[in-house]
């Protein structure tokens, strides 16, 4: 096959120089140009990345574009910061009184669960790819990539509902403004559906530099948060009588501050909200100006600085919008419901600045859906695709954002654009998200015989689990909706992995010296598949009178045995090395591949190219078996029947049988 010649699924083999030995094969290459309409060509737009080498998510350069730590923290922000707009209302409806009490154990929780554990995770995933990249290096094989899909439901429920809860908060800031008029006030889901369609839109229209817009977005949000918090804060000092008022309401409603305590950390998981966004600073680390270890210093300030932040505004957001705003305002319905701050804002700044600050909310809220979408544009493709579960138009981000943005009207109909019911859905993703990095992180300390580090990991890992399932327990709706997300994802990978098996799964065959000596001097290109048992002198004398009672072929015609291995099944494209290795006067090609088949057939198109001889392989036809047995076999083990298999392999990426090498069965 020629370099640029297309195969099945937009195959292209690309060749290097003969002299290096080696071919790459990168698959999707050319969709985008092979498409039959222009609405296809713009869907795939920028489906022809460079994704050549299988070097796994551990190993990816640095983007072009990189930033100063605090730079790339206000990008962290508008998912962090903007739950200011909606976690002081729901913390009031979760814990009522208790709101200030509950929020300080949350505070306790960030700076010394979350915060610790996800400086860990930064240091030991510098590359972006966050705690699902650490598990899936912690569990090799089908444990790890099944975890990950598992993993996955969450990250996508976590992602999916900031997209619509914060769209939800955006709307609430909107209607609720004293000069819009009250005949929207029923358009919640319209206008929330607005919203979400207006960030796909944008994202179909190709969303691009995003630092200097968050840069903007974050200082001006949080100047007015000052003014806003300082002043209410100020109110509260000139009104005594109302900390007066909250002190009897918790003394006549709870015995003893043991039990005020007790009862916050029940609700506390409900809070979880204030606990998003360390993911998301971890996922950025590549826009981090610097080295590896500047990036994860760089990092690591970018972690602390805004849990610190963020921690000072919770703790004063709440107690101040507790003390001064009456019960019945944050309920459905009511003016703080999903917007405190604004009502205070609103209440003791005027109307001009309250819409200011309505402004502002709604822009960061909106760009944290905005940072939610790409995370999941980056996240799907770094694994799905890769794993062999996903189509490969998967990799392009528009069709993605059309799926992302249906399912996101999905659950802003299904909850009715209520900021309040999603805040479970949310702390379950979110909850979910740093429970799994815990877990990473314990893990890795305990591999690593870091005992000391391992066992104040392991409290966290216990502290987070009770707060999903307590959180799971009081509002069950976000593990159904990540366990739909979990099910879609594993049923969809599971038939794509499937319908690509046969595929060449190959993206790079590299001949060492010894190798390409044994393919320069053979005649015929003849190869022996031989499964390796013993590899004794026994083993290749009973394979080579097989190979002449069932094809007459001698020894002394130059043949070639082909042995392949599969170290790792559950890897859906792999790098090819062959190894030549002469044993008992016989001459072996070596290989290691994710599958038996998909290597052979990639080999002998290799050879073919690099040769300009017709390779010929031949094998001993398999033990009589069921076939669907031996289909999974292939699916999960990467072995099977390989014989067929291999022969459909070049069928597909080879469609001219007169240049296709032949497979021969005895």
């Amino acid at each position: 096959m020629s370099d640029g010649t297309p195969g099945v699924r937009g195959t292209v083999v690309h060749h290097k120089k003969a002299s290096q030995g080696g071919t790459r094969v990168a698959q999707g290459e050319n969709v985008v140009s092979t498409a039959g309409s222009g609405v296809r060509e713009w869907l795939l737009k920028g489906l022809q990345r460079s994704d050549r080498r299988t070097t796994g998510p551990h190993h990816e350069e640095a983007p072009e574009h990189q930033h100063a730590w605090w730079q790339v923290m206000c990008l962290t922000g508008v998912d962090y910061f903007s739950t200011l707009g909606y976690q002081p209302g729901i913390a009031a409806l979760a814990a009522g009184a208790l709101s200030p009490i509950a929020t300080l154990l949350l505070v306790a929780l960030t700076l010394f669960g979350a915060l610790p554990t996800y400086r860990a995770v930064a240091e030991q995933s510098p590359h972006g790819l966050g705690s699902l990249s650490m598990l899936e290096r912690l569990l090799p094989g089908w444990r790890g990539k099944l975890l990950v899909l598992f993993l996955l439901g969450f990250v996508a429920t976590a992602f999916i509902v900031t997209i619509t809860l914060s769209a939800a908060d955006a709307t609430a800031h909107i209607l609720h403004n004293p000069f819009v008029p009250k005949a929207l006030a029923g358009w919640q889901v319209p206008v929330t559906l607005l919203l979400i369609a207006g960030l796909g839109g944008v994202f179909l229209a190709g969303f691009s530099e995003a630092i200097s817009i968050a840069v903007v977005l974050v200082a001006v949000y949080l100047v007015l948060n000052v003014v806003v918090v300082a002043t209410a804060v100020r109110h509260v000092l000139a009104a005594p009588a109302k900390v007066t008022d909250w002190q009897n309401l918790l003394a006549s409603d709870y015995a003893s501050p043991v039990a005020m305590v007790a009862v916050s950390l029940y609700v506390m998981p409900k809070l979880a909200l204030g606990l998003s966004g360390f993911e998301t600073g971890v996922a950025v680390m590549p826009l981090v100006k610097g080295n590896l270890e500047q990036r994860v210093k760089g990092a690591r300030k970018l972690l602390t600085t805004a849990a610190l932040i963020m921690s000072v505004f919770l703790i004063t957001s709440s107690f101040a919008t507790t003390v001064l705003i009456p019960a019945k305002e944050f309920a459905e319905g009511g003016s703080a419901n999903g917007r405190a701050l604004a009502y205070l804002a609103h209440e003791y700044l005027g109307d001009w600045f309250g819409t200011a600050y309505d402004l502002s909310t709604i822009a960061i809220l909106w760009f944290a859906g905005a940072s939610a979408l790409a995370g999941l544009l980056n996240i799907v493709p770094r694994y799905l695709p890769r794993y062999g579960m996903a189509p490969d138009w998967s990799r392009a981000a528009r069709p993605m954002v059309l799926v992302f943005t249906v399912i996101s009207f999905l659950i802003t109909l299904f909850f009715g654009a209520d900021v309040e019911s999603q805040g479970g859905a949310y702390a379950t993703g979110v909850l979910a998200l740093i429970l799994s990095a815990a877990v990473a992180v314990t893990l890795s300390a305990w591999v690593g015989r870091r005992y000391k580090a391992a066992v104040p990991f392991g409290v966290i890992t216990l502290i987070f689990a009770y707060a999903l399932v307590a959180n799971i327990i009081e509002r069950p709706d976000g593990l159904v909706i990540a366990l739909l997300f979990v099910l879609g994802i594993v049923i969809t990978s599971l038939i794509s992995r499937a319908t690509r098996s046969t595929e060449l799964r190959v993206t790079e065959i590299t001949l060492d010296d010894l190798a390409r000596q044994f393919v320069n001097e053979s005649g015929d290109l003849r190869l022996i598949a031989n499964e390796p048992h013993a590899r004794d002198c026994k083993e290749y004398i009973d394979k080579a009178r097989e190979a002449w009672e069932l094809h007459r072929l001698r020894p002394s015609e130059g043949i070639l045995f082909l042995e392949v291995t599969v170290p790792d099944a559950s890897e859906f494209a792999s790098e090819v090395r062959v190894r030549g290795e002469e044993r008992h006067g016989y001459r072996i090609l070596r290989l290691e591949s994710a599958t038996v088949a998909n290597a052979i057939a990639a080999l002998l198109l290799y050879l073919r190219d690099q040769t300009g001889k017709m390779p010929h392989v031949y094998f001993h036809w398999a033990a009589e078996g069921n076939p669907i047995g031996a289909l999974l076999r292939y699916l999960v083990f990467g072995g099977g029947d390989i014989p067929p298999l291999t022969r459909e392999v070049l069928r597909q990426a080879e469609p001219d049988a007169e240049r296709r090498p032949v497979v021969h069965v005895g």
